[in-house]
C-alpha cells in the first residue's frame, strides 16, 4: 500500500509542477495546435493552444512507478519487475511515435503530421518489438495454483515443439499489433475535445488500478483462497495504472475547458499504448473492450461513418467521431465532455463486475 501511495504523490507532484513548466517551453517554441477548417467552428479559437502535453503524462507515470520501485528495493529488496518494464516500454514507444507526428504538425503547420501510411508503419515496427520482448524476456506466472486470465492468449507456446511454437510467436505477434495500434488510435480519436481523452483515461486506467491489485492481491493469497490468476507481477502493473490515472488526473487541470495545453498525439498514443499492454499483461484483452469501452464506441462511429460514406455517400453522423455529432447537435463542449466521462464511467464497472463475477466463478463463490 506504501508503494501505491508513493507512486500516487510523486506522479501528482510530477504533473502538477511539470505542466506549467512545458506550457512555458512550448510557448517560447511557438509549438501550437492547428485546428482544421471543418471541423466546429467553435474550435477555431483553439489555434494556437500549446501541445505535446503527452510528454509531462508519461514523465509522470514514469517517475511515479521508478520511485515505487525504488521504495521497493530498498525496503524489501524487490528488483523492478520484466512485466513493469516492458508496459513502459510500450508507452514510451507509442509516446514518440506521437511526439514525431506532433512536431511534423508544428513543422509543416497544419493539424496533419505524419501521414496514415507512416504511422502505421511506426505502430507495426513498434508492436512488433513490443511482441518480440513480451516473448524472449522471461517474467514471473506466479503460484502453481495460478490460473489463466480472461483471455485465450495465454503464451501456449512454450508446450509446444519447433512448428508450433513458431506459428505460436507469429500469431501473437499478430495480436499484439492488432491491439497496439487498435488502442493507440482509439485514444486518439477521442482526444477531439478538451479533457475528453485525459478524463476518460483517467478512469479507464482507475479500472485497470483496480483489477490488477485484486490480482495481486490474490496471488499473494492464493494458498489460502486456493485460486489466483497467472499473471506476472500485477502489483507493479497496479501501480503503473494508478501513476497513469492519477497523470491523467492532474493533467486535467491545465487541460479542462478551455485548454491551456493539449496532450496531442505523444500523449493520445502513449496512453493507448499503455492500455493496450496492461490489457496484455493482465490477460485480460477481451475485458479491455468493456473497460474501454468509450473509446470503442469512438472507433466505431469513425468507421461506420466512413464505411456507410464510401458505400451510400451519405453520413450516418453529422460529423465523426461522435463526440463531434453531439457537438454539431447543439450541446456545448462541456456537457459532451462530462456525459462522455459518464459513459466511460459506466463501462468499468461494468467491467469491474464482470471481472470480479468471472473471479468469483472460478474461486467457487458462486455455487
Amino acid at each position: 500500500m506504501i508503494s501505491l501511495i508513493i507512486g500516487i504523490l510523486v506522479s501528482l507532484a510530477v504533473i502538477a509542477l511539470g505542466t506549467p513548466l512545458l506550457i512555458r517551453v512550448i510557448h517560447r517554441l511557438h509549438y501550437g495546435q492547428y485546428i482544421r477548417q471543418d471541423g466546429p467552428q467553435s474550435h477555431l479559437v483553439k489555434r494556437g493552444t500549446p501541445i505535446m502535453g503527452g510528454l509531462v503524462i508519461v514523465l509522470a507515470t514514469i517517475l511515479g512507478w521508478a520511485s515505487s520501485a525504488i521504495y521497493r528495493y530498498v525496503t524489501k529488496g524487490d528488483m523492478p519487475s520484466a512485466s513493469a518494464l516492458l508496459v513502459l516500454f510500450a508507452m514510451v514507444a507509442m509516446g514518440s511515435l506521437g511526439f514525431i507526428d506532433d512536431f511534423a504538425k508544428v513543422r509543416k503547420k497544419q493539424s496533419m503530421g505524419l501521414s496514415v501510411t507512416d504511422k502505421f508503419v511506426g505502430q507495426f515496427v513498434l508492436a512488433t518489438v513490443y511482441a518480440v520482448l513480451a516473448l524472449v524476456i522471461p517474467t514471473k506466472s506466479g503460484f502453481p495454483s495460478a490460473q489463466p486470465g480472461m483471455s485465450f492468449i495465454e503464451r501456449p507456446f512454450l508446450s509446444f515443439d519447433f512448428a508450433g511454437r513458431t506459428v505460436a510467436m507469429i500469431l501473437f505477434v499478430i495480436w499484439v499489433n492488432f491491439l497496439m495500434t487498435a488502442w493507440s488510435n482509439a485514444v486518439n480519436l477521442t482526444d477531439g475535445l478538451d479533457g475528453l481523452a485525459a478524463g476518460s483515461s483517467m478512469i479507464a486506467f482507475a479500472g485497470y488500478a483496480l483489477i490488477a491489485f485484486w490480482e495481486s492481491y490474490h496471488l499473494l493469497h492464493s494458498g489460502h483462497s486456493g485460486f489466483a490468476y497467472a499473471v506476472s507481477d500485477p502489483l507493479d502493473l497496479s501501480i503503473i495504472a494508478v501513476c497513469a490515472a492519477v497523470a491523467c488526473f492532474g493533467f486535467l487541470w491545465f487541460n479542462s475547458n478551455p485548454a491551456t495545453i493539449f496532450m496531442g498525439d505523444t500523449g493520445s498514443l502513449a496512453l493507448g499504448g499503455l492500455f493496450a499492454a496492461l490489457s496484455i499483461a493482465t490477460h485480460t484483452e477481451f475485458l479491455a473492450l468493456i473497460i474501454g469501452g468509450l473509446f470503442v464506441v469512438e472507433t466505431l462511429s469513425d468507421v461506420i461513418q466512413v464505411g456507410c460514406f464510401k458505400l451510400t455517400h451519405k453520413r450516418v453522423f453529422k460529423m465523426a467521431p461522435i463526440h463531434h455529432h453531439f457537438e454539431l447537435l447543439g450541446w456545448n463542449e462541456s456537457k459532451v465532455v462530462v456525459r462522455f466521462w459518464m459513459i466511460e464511467l459506466l463501462f468499468v464497472l461494468i467491467g469491474v463486475m464482470v471481472f470480479y463475477a468471472d473471479w468469483a466463478s472460478r474461486s467457487g463463490l458462486l455455487f
